[in-house]
């Protein structure tokens, strides 16, 4: 459970993202709505539908406590195929939409959606468990932090494909990449190594940072403690690696254009790493 993670907040910063995308959304020409992303079944337009989606799933299950569908789940793929199909199925069902339509519904629920976070105790246990930082239950905080990723990795697909950066600051991007590394630990769950091993992960420019990842006891654990010398060191450029940790490319795809210094074989596995349940 999240008490073993150093917490993060990051509400406040949704509302800031959902001005931002607003904005973004009432500059985008009809020919920028029909772009390919790297989502790499869906257009701007979907994705814009995705991120409705879960304004109005989030309003509807936990501010009103209403489920619709009671899946049953018995393990994390069936949790995965139910969450594809219900985003499946909100996108296609989308495409009778207008722009104009989903930009309204957006100014909307929006709000509304930032309002309900802010409410809510960041201490309290969550409805939802963040499973791929392998947790069976989450804290508020850490289920407000994933949700952070999803405005921020969406948003971003959508800039991506109009080649607009604004998002890929130190302001915005730094808190998206920490949470994802919130995956690491989990990442390496079936990787044995001697008790000191460090594995350190830096993603490039000043707008990326580093985390180490120490085996201690038998386990991996995020460090804050500075090494000198850590047993494998990864360097990744942000523009990679937000889209390889939420699976949008794959390591083979951009191997060479990735830094790996000591150990090759233990520093291969944080390029599987997922931030997404996927």
């Amino acid at each position: 459970m999240s008490p073993n993670k150093p917490p993060v907040n990051v509400v406040a910063l949704l509302p800031v993202l959902d001005a931002m995308l607003i904005d973004l959304l009432r500059s985008l020409t009809a020919e920028d709505w029909g772009k390919q992303t790297v989502a790499k079944l869906w257009t701007v337009k979907d994705v814009v539908a995705h991120l409705l989606d879960g304004n109005i799933r989030i309003l509807s299950v936990l501010r009103d406590g209403y489920n619709g569908e009671r899946p049953e789940i018995h393990s994390y793929k069936d949790l995965v195929d139910f969450l594809n199909k219900l985003n499946a199925d909100w996108v296609q069902a989308m495409k009778r939409v207008s722009p104009a339509m989903l930009l309204l519904l957006h100014e909307l629920t929006g709000p509304m959606y930032c309002d309900y976070y802010a409410s809510v105790d960041p201490f309290d246990k969550s409805v939802f468990a963040v499973n791929w930082a392998g947790e069976d239950e989450s804290l508020n905080w850490m289920h407000i932090a994933r949700e952070y990723t999803e405005k921020f990795l969406h948003q971003q697909q959508i800039r991506n494909a109009i080649n607009n950066t604004a998002l890929m600051t130190k302001e915005y991007f730094y808190p998206f990449i920490n949470i994802f590394m919130y995956a690491l630990p989990y990442t390496y769950r079936e990787v044995v190594a001697d008790n000191g091993t460090v594995i350190k992960l830096t993603i490039s420019s000043d707008i990326g940072g580093s985390w180490l990842l120490l085996r201690n006891d038998d386990k991996w654990v995020l460090s804050n403690q500075p090494v000198e010398q850590p047993t494998t060191a990864i360097i990744i450029e942000p523009e990679i690696s937000w889209k390889l940790f939420s699976k949008s490319i794959r390591p083979e795809e951009i191997r060479n254009m990735i830094t790996i210094n000591g150990d090759q074989q233990l520093g291969e596995v944080a390029l599987s790493m997922i931030s997404v349940m996927a």
